[in-house]
Parts: C-alpha cells; structure tokens; sequence
C-alpha cells in the first residue's frame, strides 16, 4: 500500500495544476458569456443549449476527439502545437467547466430583483457601473456555487486526461483496473477524493465571505488556493542536468512492464523519464510520430492493420520489414528491430469446454459461434483484425462484449463470456488452462514487438544505444512469466519489479 501511495503526491500536484489552470479558463470564458445571455435572452438560450449539449458527450470522448483535432492543426500551424498531453486535457475540461459556472451566473443575473436595477439607473450608473457595484456583489454567491461544483467536477473528470498522456491521478487507477492492484486504484480515488474537497473546502470559504461580507475570508481563501497551485508548479518544475525521454504505453500490463523496462535503462543512461500510459493504438502511434513519446513498443500486425490499412496477411518477417520501412518514410519514425516474441491475438476457450465441443480451430468455433458469448478488450471489436477473422470463417457469435483485458479474462473463468481473443504472450493462458485455437486460413497477421522511436531520436545514437541491447533479447517464455507477475491475484508484482526481473534474466 505505501508503494501504491508514493506516487500520490507528485500526481496529485500534476492534476491540481491541471484541473485549476481548467477552471479558471472555464471562468474566464463562462462569465463574460453569462452577462451577454442575461442581457440577451435569445442568445442566452443558444449559450446554455451549447454548454448543455457539450456537457451530455462522455468526458473519455471528449478528450480523445481533442488529440485528432490538435493533430491536424499542427499540420496547418508546426508541431509547436502540443496534440498531446497537458494541451489536449486542458480544452475538453474547459468545455465541462463551463456549463455550472455559466447557469448559475445567468440564472443570478436574470432573477435579480427589477427594483435594484431602477435604483442603479435612478442614480445615474452606467451599464458598467451597475454590473460591477450593484449586480455582480448580489449574484456572486450563487456564481460561487457554480464555480465549487465546477471545480468537483473537473477534478472528477481530470482522471481520465491519462488517456491522453497527460499524468494525473487517473494513472494510478487505470494501471490498478488493468493490473488488478486494488491499492493502486484505492490511492488514485483516494487522491482524486481528497483533492476535491480539498479545494470545495477552500471554495466554499471564499462563498461565505462573499454571502456574509467578509472580504478576509475570501483573501484567505484565494491566497491558499494559490499557495497549493504554486507548490504544486514547484514540485512539478524540471530538475537541472539531464535530457528528458518520455516512453509511451498501451493499457495493458505487457506494455505497462515494457515501458519500465526501458525506462530503466535511459535512467541508467543518464536520462531523466517520463511515462505517458494508458494510450490507444492509434494514440501512441500519432504522439512518436508528432514527438511527444520519444519511445514506445508497437506490434508489426497493429500497425500493418491500422495505419497501413493492409488487409494481406504475408509472413512474420515480411510484415515487420514492410512496417519500418513504411514508418521511416512516412513519419520518420525509427524501428530498432523486433524485440524477440509475438504478441498475437489468439482466440482462446476454456480447455474443457473446447474439449467437450470439440473445437481446435476457427473452423471448428463458426459451426458453433452462434450458440456462444464473446467477450474481447475494448478495441478489438473495432479493429480491422476482427473483421477479416470475423469475414473469414464467416464468426456470428451470440453476444459480444468489450472488457479491459483483465476483465475480459474474467469473464471467460467465470463463465459470462465462451471465447476471448486472447493474447498469445500472457502468462495467463496457460495459468488458466486455456486453450488456443488455430488459424488454418491464417486470417491473423503476425504481431512482433517491434521497438519504434520518435523521427527526432531516429539518428540520435546515444539514445539507441541505450536501448539495442533489447532488440531480438526477450523470448516469449519471459514476457509470459513477467506478464503473469503483474496479472497474478497471489504474490502480485508491480511492473517496475517485473521489468527489474526481466532485465536479471536476460543479463541486461
């Protein structure tokens, strides 16, 4: 638990900052609008409608469409746009902070008493007089409120910002739900809980000495919300000597324990890391190629799908030479070579089950798909490799449902879920005794973990000397080992142990 806790303080820093530098974007954007919409009633319905509709789009998706968009602008404008990280989090929390703070602040502003503006303009204020002596004092009490609750719901919201690599809280609880390490997710929520309140208790402070007319209160309260912020900024700032290399991950634990792994060998080499976990395929691959992940480990078959949208399914080795050669000359990006095993998918059974019915091969699951549940990880039922297996033997299953990879594997031991698309380096097939099907038709391409790094790192040789020591080293016996590790329910490791293990067994 005090391991899954060390990270707290730093995360939580990186998400105060995060959340405030939202919020008070939020405001400045929600205030001006909310005096326009008091002022004029039908543009205060297209405002509020506009905020509304924001606020119904799932947070997740909000942050995800932000990167493609920054993408694409950084066509137009130079990759000084960042399309990752702190940039892309910041604007989708600043649409969801908008909407309490710019209700609460119409709404006052609307229901004040008639009688209060014919006294300001009986004594001769101009517009700008009135709002600021006589209608912004009365309505700050209930701007407050919006404010508070838009505060508890950005921070709420701000851990989901790992999805687009920008570290918060929400690290520790995406890689505890993937790993199963509860203590992880029980600190992030724990963290995520105390910063909300923390920062409601000071909010709320500022309201009562707005409602009761106590401005030191309300100096009090702002100087200690500034005083968190700018500690947090301190603790945050980058420390002297030492270039920074920031490592990319995927969502499951062979990427969390990759990443570690090298990590550990650009401290070792003198670099100071950074991790940016939890991201999509098609996430992690846009960042390397636009310089915001330095290094990462990719898989020949998701790329030969996904970015180079080929649908033939030609050898191992055709597939990773097509892959990098594809990657230098149209993003720049570098490929070391192939870390040495694959990591496929695989459909998988129960291994009674698929005894009892008889079933060893795709061709065999077809004849019997309709009678069964398929429970996949949360991609792969959008992702080309699933359509052409599914058009190949003609797959029409029961149900199908996406899970995170953990808990995809728990459906199927539970029962809930018949087939999975297992991946073939997870330690857990053979804990579990589950059997792999076969691919007669060889409608699944090859996946070997192929090391790729960012067009700026693609000549750098003290960078890539730190790392092709990993090239072609790692058999799939050990990544399955390592895997089980962190996966396991008893003894579970952390991938930094995991990667610290896999590096002792192949002498590295």
């Amino acid at each position: 638990m005090s391991i899954a806790f060390a990270r707290v303080p730093e995360l939580m820093a990186s998400h105060l900052l995060l959340a405030m530098a939202a919020l008070a974007l939020g405001i400045a954007i929600s205030l001006p609008l909310a005096v326009a919409a008091a002022r004029h009633p039908r543009l205060g319905r297209v405002v509020l409608g506009a905020a509304s509709l924001i606020q119904t789009i799932p947070s997740l998706a909000l942050l995800a469409l932000f990167y493609p968009v920054l993408l694409a602008l950084r066509g137009v404008v130079g990759d000084w746009v960042p399309a990752l990280g702190f940039l892309p989090a910041l604007l989708a929390l600043t649409l969801y902070a908008i909407l309490p703070v710019l209700r609460n602040a119409t709404t006052a502003l609307v229901t004040l008493d008639p009688a209060l503006r014919e006294a300001a303009d009986g004594v001769g204020m101009t517009a700008r007089q009135k709002l600021w002596l006589v209608e912004a004092p009365i309505a700050a009490p209930v701007v407050m409120a919006g404010i508070r609750t838009a505060a508890v719901w950005t921070i709420g919201a701000a851990t989901l910002s790992t999805t687009v690599g920008q570290p918060s809280l929400g690290d520790l609880i995406f890689a505890g739900l993937q790993t199963q390490n509860w203590a992880l997710v029980l600190a992030g929520c724990i963290g995520a809980a105390a910063l909300a309140l923390g920062v409601d208790l000071i909010l709320s402070v500022a309201e009562g000495g707005i409602r009761n007319r106590m401005p030191m209160l309300v100096r009090m309260s702002a100087g200690t919300l500034l005083a968190a912020i700018c500690a947090a900024a301190f603790a945050l700032a980058p420390v002297a000597g030492g270039q920074t290399v920031v490592v990319g991950a995927k969502g499951f634990s062979e990427q969390f324990i990759l990443a570690r792994l090298i990590g550990q060998r650009m401290e070792a080499a003198g670099y100071r890391v950074e991790y940016r976990e939890g991201l999509g395929s098609a996430v992690a691959f846009g960042a390397l190629a636009g310089g915001d992940v330095d290094v990462y480990v990719d898989y020949s078959g998701t790329i030969w799908t996904n970015q180079m949208q080929r649908s033939d399914v030609p050898p191992r080795e055709a597939i990773v030479t097509g892959v990098g050669d594809w990657a230098r000359a149209e993003h720049g990006v570098g490929m070391l070579g192939s870390l040495g095993f694959e990591n496929a998918y695989a459909f998988a059974m129960r291994g009674e089950d698929a005894r009892r019915r008889g079933i060893v091969t795709l061709a065999d699951l077809a004849a019997q798909a309709p009678g069964l549940n398929l429970a996949t990880d949360v991609e792969f039922l959008e992702r080309p490799e699933w359509r052409a297996v599914r058009d190949a033997y003609g797959l029409r299953f029961k149900s199908a449902r996406p899970y995170q990879p953990t808990f995809m594997y728990r459906a199927l031991a539970s029962g809930t879920a018949d087939v999975i698309p297992a991946f073939s380096s997870d330690g857990r097939i053979a804990a579990d005794k589950l059997v792999v099907l076969d691919d007669p038709k060889r409608a699944i391409p090859g996946y070997d973990a192929i090391l790729l790094v960012a067009p700026e790192r693609a000549e750098d040789a003290r960078f890539q000397a730190a790392l092709r020591p990993l090239v072609g080293k790692i058999p799939v016996a050990a990544m399955r080992e390592a895997n089980l590790m962190v996966d396991r329910d008893v003894d579970k490791r952390t991938p930094d142990d995991a990667a610290r293990w896999l590096a002792a067994k192949l002498g590295l």
